[in-house]
């Protein structure tokens, strides 16, 4: 089986994320996609708290999409990604975005992270081809196709707009007084 793996902030998780999810299921480029909520980011201030994310998130679980509510401690993904690989016998397919293609070479082992499928999703007309040629390896996969929804977890903090999350996702947000 092919497994996705999806790692962020989702501070909070809006229809984009859920949109590239779903279009990765119905293309085929997964099989199911294991989401990863991660407690921090080095470039990240002022998350709210994980588990606040991960029901967040919960709205979205089916067969094909898991929440992952224990391995959200890690802080580089090559950890996450060596952890995985031990709790699971799928193919593991890292999912990113072009934006962060760019700046790959800088990840803490990234070439640990070479050994595994790496989907990178056209995202601010990105030249990814330019940026994957210098890693000389055939586990790139790119998604060319898909429509990136301009939508970003800060423009909805600073102006929260239901139009850009699930209903649940917004009465969550209300009722807990998150952002």
């Amino acid at each position: 089986m092919k497994l996705g793996v999806y790692i962020g902030s989702f501070n909070p998780v809006h229809k984009g994320h859920i949109d590239l999810v779903n279009y990765l299921l119905k293309e085929n480029y997964v099989d199911k996609v294991l989401i990863v909520p991660t407690i921090g980011y080095w470039d990240k201030r002022n998350l709210v708290d994980i588990k606040h994310r991960i029901n967040m998130l919960k709205f979205f679980e089916n067969d094909s999409i898991v929440v992952d509510d224990k391995n959200n401690n890690y802080e580089f993904t090559c950890d996450l990604m060596c952890s995985l690989k031990k709790d699971y016998i799928d193919d593991l397919y890292l999912i990113m975005g072009a934006d962060n293609i760019v700046n790959f070479h800088k990840w803490k082992n990234y070439q640990e992270l070479l050994k595994y499928n790496i989907i990178v999703v056209n995202r601010d007309n990105i030249n990814i081809d330019e940026y994957i040629k210098d890693y000389h390896t055939s586990n790139f996969i790119v998604c060319r196709d898909y429509k990136f929804l301009n939508i970003s977890s800060t423009m909805i903090r600073n102006d929260l707009d239901s139009k850009y999350l699930d209903p649940r996702v917004f009465k969550y947000i209300k009722d807990n007084n998150l952002y």
